[in-house]
């Protein structure tokens, strides 16, 4: 089933945003290959907050982001509307709160090659479609956008598939927004077991959003914050409807 090119819309608009959120936190670094670089609770370890945050809490780089989600969003008010649609009905705007991510990243010194990805992908059921990227869609309802989607660790974010044994890459971002088509906590269900999936595959290594390997405490931590964030969203949901 293909999808309508409103949701082809808002997923694009998913992805140029996410993938600029990638670009400003900056490339993998080598050095945390293979070795955490802090331990939970040390000095100068920030984890990251599902809620909204206070403004101390903040990430320092949170307004640099939002500068870029400012300048995407105001690019996609002026995009010019669908065939047959007038500029005011141009489709919505993205809406999102958070996003969640994981890394899968080759050996040092090593490259995931672009035969071995597809293979891979297919295997972790993912399509490859908007923006030119692959993406986990909800089974028999397409139409609903991705659970999660997986990126080129490379800029520009993209594939390149058109020339499979020339195409290599360092890894791949995963990235899942919220709230999606699922439940926070269902949704990294989802993700979760298809990073681990493909790193197999490929002979990677999954990494948390501050590229160190991914644990059991860790997950179990994002588990929690996700499990918080979903009664949260519950509530406010329920609120609203009296």
């Amino acid at each position: 089933m293909n999808w309508d090119p409103t949701v082809a819309l808002i997923v694009a608009a998913l992805g140029l945003v996410a993938l600029g959120l990638i670009y400003l936190l900056g490339q993998p670094r080598k050095s945390s290959q293979g070795r955490r670089v802090a331990e939970p609770g040390a000095a100068g370890r920030r984890e990251p907050v599902l809620g909204a945050g206070e403004p101390e809490d903040r990430d320092p780089d949170a307004e640099e982001i939002e500068a870029e989600m400012a300048r995407i969003d105001a690019a996609l008010e002026g995009r010019a509307a669908p065939s047959g649609q007038g500029a005011a009905s141009a489709g919505p705007r993205p809406d999102f709160e958070r996003i969640v991510s994981l890394y899968v990243q080759a050996p040092e010194g090593q490259v995931i090659r672009g035969s071995d990805l597809v293979v891979a992908a297919e295997k972790a059921g993912l399509s490859f479609g908007a923006m030119n990227i692959f993406h986990r869609l909800v089974d028999g309802r397409p139409e609903q956008g991705p659970i999660f989607s997986v990126a080129n660790m490379l800029k520009p974010g993209s594939f390149d598939l058109a020339d499979l044994e020339a195409f290599e890459t360092p890894g791949l971002s995963f990235f899942m927004t919220l709230p999606g088509p699922l439940p926070a906590l269902d949704a990294w269900e989802t993700m979760l077991p298809a990073a681990q999936r493909m790193a197999e595959l490929l002979g990677a290594v999954v990494l948390d959003d501050h590229f160190n390997p991914l644990g059991r405490q860790r997950i179990a931590h994002i588990r929690d914050e996700l499990r918080a964030w979903d009664r949260k969203r519950e509530a406010a949901q329920s609120a609203g409807s009296w």
